[in-house]
């Protein structure tokens, strides 16, 4: 930038100002000339052309001049020169001002897509059924070859500005149209099912199916599609109307559930096998139904690549969460990453799905947390007026989540926490970290700069970059991981009057501050974690007032608020390059807040991924599930950290979370 901002016509003035003026002279003739310096030579005064001889006060033993040297250029040629090479430079400068422009709203472009919202529902159907204006919607035909029926239930104004799926009222409507279906009249058995395509707009592929048995039985079914393996699961009977009462075996003679597993974009083979109290098959229906694409565009098999341990994957789906390119949606796979279902959301990404009654509590936007059933249906939306999600929820006090969340329009982001009631749907700011901590904030940091690490988030106050959350009941506090100062933090009494408890991390962040002295002293010899996400309590430790935390370390160092502070990070392999560096750990500390320690206990290499990202058990298992979301991979890992099986995906940038679940109470049988 020096150079660039430098005045070489200015200098080059200077200079020739400075130079005594010389006696005009004709150039050798054989010299070459300049063809501009000699058109120019017309109209600058002769004084000003240099000329080969020697000045009239040239000491006596100066050199002769070379008789075939070629002239020097006027001054004006000079001057000429020099003003082209100015104009050069600033056009050099504004081409670099607009590139720079360009990629700034390239990249707050691809940040403001997370908040995004839906604006297009729209669907393919087949031929128009029947309207039911009292509803408000219409019955078509799904338009897919199926031995079975399919249908698809459209609700009036799906096509207007601002509707959603995500609306009680929507859904009310669609639940009564699809008790009306139930109750039409037809004799709905195993062989001649209601069959719904995406009954609640929620799932792109999942398929609902309403038929009754004679006597109590209970249903199991197996998806066979070329090229895949068979997926066999046992259907969750779940009531629209009423809830459907079960026996002590599991087993209901109504039977309504959605089909999980079908395979997007191919033929699939379906077997229900209906058994009694006693496991006893009473009978098998098959089937065929051709799977329209996905609606994300998003591929149906991921890649995948074992490793060198031995240990089985553990059962259950891989959730893969706010993959950017494919905002709105939820992808969930197999252990063979075959995707099994879509989820479609108002928007950004699911985060994490907390299970609460048999209903899952997602995102659906950054502006709603909503409460999905096993047949995808919206059974309450909580909107977030005024303020903007991110990152995590988790859950809170008995009948409410929290949530990491930002103010609408304010200079400072990623600093709130929310608390919602899922009864009340009452939106509660629980904490304020730009109060809380005000006098570091003030003090030590300031906006994020065009050039500083995170550009994309120019004008923004990232200060604390809160990314995960978990609440402590017993403490009523909550435990937060800072990415922006690599630090865990622990906030006591949140319901009362908050305060910062402890620090975990590298205590030379908080040096000279007044938060200097609240980190926990480090016990053993090892690397502290920078960047880390997720952090995650993992069961109570050896004794009182110990216990484990479960994250992933980053292993990157970036500060994008603070210029007075950079960690010493000779002798680690801690990267500092948002791209390339030697790994990422999944780390396991113990805290212990009466020794006032923080010791790692476990960890183990993962690909490096310098932001977002996750660590966590597998369902009923001692396994890890691990996304490492820049390098657009996530993989299973048995107990000591040896790579099972991983799987590659496509996103732009990064996927932010993969987590595992059984779904067993959700959408499948306990």
């Amino acid at each position: 930038m020096g150079t660039i901002g430098s005045n070489p016509s200015e200098k080059a003035s200077d200079r020739n100002a400075s130079a005594a003026p010389e006696p005009a002279a004709a150039p050798q003739p054989d010299a070459p000339r300049d063809a501009e310096a000699e058109t120019e030579a017309a109209t600058v005064p002769t004084a000003a052309i240099p000329t080969d001889a020697p000045a009239a006060d040239a000491p006596a033993s100066a050199a002769e001049p070379d008789p075939n040297a070629a002239p020097e250029p006027p001054a004006s040629a000079k001057r000429k020169r020099l003003k082209r090479l100015a104009i050069a430079l600033i056009v050099a400068l504004v081409a670099l001002l607009v590139i720079g422009a360009a990629v700034m709203f390239v990249a707050k472009s691809f940040t403001e897509q997370e908040k995004a919202v839906r604006s297009d529902w729209s669907v393919e159907t087949g031929d128009l059924l029947a309207n039911n204006e009292e509803l408000g919607v219409s019955l078509f035909d799904a338009d897919i070859d199926s031995m079975l029926r399919v249908v698809r239930i459209v609700p009036t104004g799906s096509n207007a500005v601002g509707f959603t799926y995500y609306d009680t009222e929507v859904q009310d409507r669609l639940a009564q149209a699809v008790t009306g279906l139930q109750q039409c009249g037809i004799n709905w058995t195993a062989s001649n099912p209601l069959a719904i395509l995406n009954p609640f707009g929620t799932g792109a592929n999942g398929l609902y199916l309403y038929f009754t048995t004679d006597r109590s039985t209970q249903v199991t079914y197996t998806v066979s599609a070329e090229g895949t393996a068979d997926f066999t699961r046992t259907a969750r009977d779940i009531g629209i109307d009423q809830e459907i009462q079960l026996d002590e075996n599991g087993c209901t003679n109504v039977h309504s559930f959605q089909i999980i597993g079908l395979v997007p974009g191919k033929e699939n083979h379906v077997t229900l096998t209906v058994t009694g109290p006693r496991g006893g098959v009473t009978q098998k229906v098959e089937f065929t139904v051709d799977m329209p694409e996905t609606d994300s565009g998003y591929p149906t098999q991921l890649e995948s690549a074992d490793g060198e341990s031995t240990a089985e994957l553990s059962d259950g789906l891989y959730a893969l969460m706010r993959t950017n390119g494919y905002l709105g949606y939820g992808f969930f796979f197999d252990n063979d990453g075959t995707m099994r279902y879509e989820m479609v959301t108002e928007g950004f990404g699911l985060d994490r799905m907390l299970m609460d009654e048999d209903d899952a509590i997602v995102c659906t936007s950054t502006q709603a947390i909503s409460r999905i059933d096993g047949l995808g249906r919206v059974k309450a939306a909580y909107r977030l007026d005024g303020y903007d999600l991110h990152h995590d929820i988790n859950y809170g006090p008995d009948g409410t989540v929290l949530a990491l969340a930002e103010v609408q329009g304010r200079e400072t982001v990623e600093d709130v926490v929310l608390e919602v009631g899922l009864e009340t749907g009452e939106v509660t700011e629980l904490i304020d970290f730009s109060a809380l901590m005000a006098d570091y904030k003030d003090a030590f940091t300031h906006p994020i700069g065009a050039t500083d690490t995170f550009f994309w988030q120019a004008g923004e106050w990232d200060w604390i970059h809160l990314n995960s959350i978990q609440y402590l009941e017993e403490d009523d506090a909550i435990i937060v991981s800072s990415r922006e100062t690599s630090t865990i933090m622990k906030v006591a009494d949140t319901h009362g009057a908050p305060q910062v408890e402890w620090f975990a991390g590298d205590d030379g962040v908080w040096a000279g501050t007044p938060y200097e002295g609240l980190t926990l002293e480090q016990a053993g010899d090892f690397t502290p974690q920078y960047g880390q996400h997720s952090v995650e309590y993992d069961g109570e430790g050896p004794t009182e007032g110990s216990y484990y935390l479960l994250m992933f370390d980053n292993n990157y160092w970036a500060s994008s608020t603070r210029d007075d502070f950079a960690p010493n990070l000779e002798g680690t392999d801690v990267g500092t390059d948002l791209y390339s560096g030697t790994a990422s750990y999944v780390y396991r500390y113990l805290i212990d807040e009466q020794a006032g320690t923080f010791e790692l206990v476990d960890s183990f290499a993962v690909p490096y991924s310098s932001i977002v990202s996750n660590g966590s058990h597998a369902p009923d298992s001692t396994n890890y599930v691990v996304n490492s979301g820049v390098a657009n991979i996530y993989g299973e890992y048995d107990e000591s950290g040896e790579l099972i099986r991983q799987f590659s995906y496509i996103c732009q940038l990064q996927g932010y979370r993969a987590f595992k679940d059984s779904f067993a109470g959700f959408w499948f049988a306990s």
